[in-house]
């Protein structure tokens, strides 16, 4: 199991939290603007560095409460290039961003951790999280993604973690520039309705892409942006699923298509979403990462993370 940065395996905790999903709880709850959906910018508002350090505190303290480890991401998951000229960003602005995005996480660890706690460099797609577009190879998903992936190489950063990708060329490309700074990285693919990435390409096809065209350096690979009514049928304990070891959800059962649409924030039913959170951890023994992305709140975590504690893991039947 490849390590982080400070030397930590995922394997070394049983369950790890996150929280994805800060995003829209600034857009929807606190009112805060997202020009172009970037939230980085809000680092240069007190307002938005006053909150967003809150959300943060209040996951470290949520994740002492019930003794679990936590990864901390950074809100730069757009923090690139052409989603930063579209919003009048420089690059040179951008690697500002991406530091202090790092920053403001470190000192939250420093000042509230209470338990082991990773520092997680986001990166997202070029283009669109939900559809495909101006798809590009391997070797340019690389050669896109290396300014990012080099500037957090040079912070407390302990992991990349590239999300909401929906094609196996551009994860590829993210797991190759990181390989060449030797900072270890995970990967998080969307999936739709059908458990199927945006693509079209089954999840296991490209899991095996990426892995097959990067020498298996990712330390593991995600889900993210779904329901689990999307894609829980995919487990089946199967030897290629020993790759996932996250599940990062959405509240809503809504499609992608239906989200990008929605004028308010679809909360889903929490309860119903601890529950089946829980029951894909307990019954598939890898998974030991666990968050909220979009329209969830801390108290979807907590009921998740609830549901876990009160039942353990069933032993694997292979």
């Amino acid at each position: 199991m490849r390590k982080t940065k400070q030397g930590t395996s995922f394997n070394d905790q049983p369950l790890f939290i996150c929280y994805t999903g800060i995003d829209t709880e600034l857009l929807f709850t606190y009112q805060q603007p997202l020009p172009g959906g970037a939230s980085y910018p809000l680092l240069n508002s007190p307002t938005g560095r006053s909150i967003i350090k809150q959300i943060y505190k209040n996951l470290l303290l949520l994740a002492k409460k019930h003794r679990c480890a936590v990864i901390l991401d950074t809100l730069t998951w757009i923090a690139h290039r052409d989603r930063a000229k579209q919003i009048g960003i420089n690059s040179d602005q951008l690697v500002t961003f991406n530091h202090d995005a790092i920053a403001i996480m470190a000192e939250a660890r420093t000042n509230y951790a209470d338990t082991l706690t990773l520092l997680s460099a986001q990166i997202g797609p070029r283009a669109d999280a939900y559809q495909v577009l101006n798809k590009m190879s391997v070797n340019d998903a690389y050669h896109y993604h290396m300014a990012q992936v080099q500037t957090y190489s040079q912070t407390d950063a302990d992991i990349i973690t590239a999300a909401t990708l929906t094609y196996a060329e551009e994860a590829a490309g993210i797991v190759l520039a990181a390989k060449s700074v030797n900072i270890p990285v995970v990967i998080a693919f969307t999936v739709e309705n059908d458990g199927r990435l945006p693509s079209g390409m089954t999840l296991q096809q490209a899991i095996t892409l990426v892995d097959q065209s990067t020498n298996h350096y990712a330390c593991h690979f995600m889900i993210n942006c779904a329901h689990p009514e999307h894609f829980s049928s995919l487990f089946r304990q199967q030897p290629w699923e020993r790759r996932i070891r996250g599940i990062v959800v959405n509240a809503s059962r809504c499609s992608h298509a239906e989200l990008d649409n929605c004028a308010t924030l679809d909360a889903g039913n929490p309860k119903e979403l601890g529950y089946q959170v829980a029951e894909l951890y307990r019954h598939n023994p890898q998974i030991n990462v666990i968050g909220g992305c979009c329209g969830t709140k801390l108290n979807h975590i907590e009921l998740m993370v609830k549901n876990i504690k009160r039942h353990p893991k069933v032993p694997c039947s292979n």
